[in-house]
């Protein structure tokens, strides 16, 4: 069991705590490859390249 509070937090005061609870753009970064906006430290969903190298082939349609 956790102690009563002494006094009533109001709704503004409450609301200030959730004030910062928004949702924040991912960064992009651009493959070196392809030249495609991918996520950091993740292989490019376009040319399937990682840090240069090939990780993950793609095949020619």
């Amino acid at each position: 069991m956790s102690i009563c509070p002494k006094n009533k937090t109001s709704k503004a005061r409450r609301d200030k705590r959730r004030a910062n609870w928004k949702m924040t753009a991912p960064n992009l970064a651009t493959c070196p490859t392809c030249g495609a906006l991918v996520m950091p430290h993740r292989v490019c969903k376009s040319c399937g390249s990682y840090n240069k190298r090939t990780i993950i082939a793609q095949e020619e349609a």
